[in-house]
């Protein structure tokens, strides 16, 4: 069985999209071939790959990656937007052939305040995705 394409797309590629692709590839790797990218990637953030760590979901393999490395492929099968800014400035012609998704999350990576309450809503975030990546299937 072929494995499905899936793009996670975000405007940072900092945060959201990178967790969204790390716990998708951790949970169903064998069913689907992830990405992330972002609109103006600004690089992993610190907290991002802590949080995924403390889920032992590997993040070697993680960098920032900009939506343009994906525009000339045709083969994906979703294209799944994390943030409104992506969803709303992301053009139609983008991977035209994948089916589009919209998974709203609030971006932990502006929240103001401590350390421990910014790592604590990142927490928060990295929850929410894995309970919606848990729940989507085919």
């Amino acid at each position: 069985m072929k494995k499905k394409k899936v793009l996670f797309l975000c405007t940072g590629n900092s945060a959201r999209s990178q967790m969204a692709e790390a716990l998708l590839r951790d949970m169903a790797g064998e069913r689907f071939e992830v990405f992330s990218a972002g609109l103006e990637p600004k690089g992993v953030h610190p907290f991002t790959i802590l949080v995924l760590r403390e889920l032992d979901i590997k993040t070697g393999i993680m960098y920032s990656k900009n939506l343009d490395e994906f525009l000339e492929r045709t083969d994906f099968a979703y294209l799944i937007t994390v943030c409104s800014d992506a969803q709303e400035n992301c053009p139609a012609t983008v991977l035209a052939g994948a089916q589009r998704l919209h998974w709203g999350f609030e971006d932990p990576a502006v929240i103001k305040g401590s350390q421990e309450e910014a790592l604590e809503k990142f927490r928060e975030v990295r929850d929410l995705i894995k309970v919606r990546v848990e729940g989507w299937g085919e």
